[in-house]
């Protein structure tokens, strides 16, 4: 098969589309034929040498994908060749095939476009988990979402709304903010103009940014709030009031989610089945996507990716 190999770490030219070996089955595995992956933000980091795939996982980049199943291992449950599928991964989606283990494999939700389908899988499952399995945000609540824009961004904006809640954003301009607003979101904060915590009370913060705006975020919570921290785009350290978060009665939250155990990822996979499809079915929710790139033109992805111009995903496509 051919895949996406990094030669070295650098910028987007160090991609290169080359013949590799063709992946096995272990037990408990399934092989999908690779219609599409996604371009995700951890893609990049491992890309320039700072996010190492967890050992045993294919080296190739590609934390989802979307696809046909072509070959199953033993003791894979629910799972037959021809079956169309989507998949969260360790790595491994800037590919023509990969294996995953069954219990983070998805049936598309019928209304769903297979190649589309390649930018659900760590959209959902990162915020179904983050946002209602540890923020367990209710109706009614104010949800804000740091990177309104972005493939996250636009995913937790539609189901935030589709559960209830009230959706607050920021972004880097009027544009953009002008999308989440399309999508549902009732509020927008051009970060680059204006400090959201002057404007903004939540219940849950979504926050991809990390440092740079703890304390911000904890200004920005309401009683009871809750902070859940996924990325670290303005740095690892900051500083926390804890007199403010113990007035507050608030709670800050880190997780990922590429390094968990296979079956942590499954209860993840399982919530994601059983209450985000049935809205992706009824056509409530959708992948919102930016651009289809070809996968051996990982490179072009990657520049998109970096300009910061995109709304949604980009998807890297073996379709023709």
């Amino acid at each position: 098969m051919h895949a996406i190999v990094i030669d070295r770490p650098g910028g987007p030219e160090v991609l290169s589309w080359r013949e590799v070996p063709d992946p096995r089955p272990e037990r408990g595995e399934i092989i999908i034929d690779v219609t599409a992956s996604a371009v995700n933000r951890a893609d990049l980091l491992q890309r320039q040498g700072f996010y190492d795939p967890p050992p045993g996982t294919p080296p190739y980049p590609g934390l989802e994908c979307s696809g046909v199943v072509s070959e199953t291992g033993p003791d894979v449950i629910g799972f037959t060749p021809g079956d169309r599928v989507c998949a969260l991964l360790a790595g491994g989606g800037y590919a023509e095939r990969v294996a995953v283990p069954w219990q983070q494999v998805m049936r598309v939700p019928e209304r769903v476009d297979l190649v589309d389908a390649a930018g659900l899988p760590e959209v959902a499952c990162t915020v179904w988990s983050n946002v209602f399995m540890t923020a367990r945000l209710r109706k009614g609540e104010t949800l804000l979402v740091h990177g309104g824009a972005s493939g996250i961004g636009t995913f937790a904006i539609q189901l935030a709304k589709a559960f209830g809640s009230r959706v607050a954003v920021t972004a880097g301009s009027p544009e953009k903010i002008a999308r989440c607003l399309e999508l549902g979101a009732d509020e927008g904060v051009d970060y680059r103009r204006e400090d959201f915590a002057e404007k903004i009370q939540a219940d849950v913060i979504l926050d991809i940014i990390g440092g740079r705006y703890l304390p911000q975020n904890v200004k920005a919570l309401k009683t009871g709030g809750r902070i859940v921290v996924i990325g670290m785009q303005g740095g690892s350290k900051g500083e926390l009031d804890l007199g403010a978060l113990l007035v507050k009665r608030a709670s800050v939250h880190g997780t990922t989610l590429r390094a968990r155990p296979v079956d942590e990822k499954g209860v993840i996979v399982r919530g994601v089945v059983e209450n985000v499809w049935p809205l992706a079915d009824a056509g409530v929710i959708r992948p919102v996507v930016h651009a289809r790139v070809p996968m051996s033109e990982a490179a072009r992805a990657h520049e998109i990716m970096e300009s910061g111009e995109h709304v949604g995903k980009v998807i890297l496509t073996n379709a023709p």
